[in-house]
């Protein structure tokens, strides 16, 4: 299966997985950089990226379940 979204994501397709989220390829342009330890300016190479879009099931039952573990808050008054 993961050889078949590489292989869909190398070819530039988007892969969406329903009630997880979608796969995409996204292209980044050359452009001027800057080290940060010595503040350098230095040339950064096009390349091709690889973006993950959360889709709202996976948000939805992620923040329920953080919100299930936390701990009620309480006013004070």
């Amino acid at each position: 299966m993961l050889n078949e979204i590489s292989a869909a994501l190398s070819r530039g397709e988007m892969v969406k997985i329903s009630s997880f989220g979608s796969f995409a390829v996204r292209k980044k342009g050359k452009r001027i950089g800057r080290n940060p330890k010595t503040g350098q300016e230095v040339p950064i190479n096009p390349r091709r990226v690889l973006v993950f879009r959360a889709s709202h099931v996976l948000k939805d039952q992620i923040n329920t379940s953080l919100a299930k573990s936390q701990p009620a808050k309480t006013s004070a008054g």
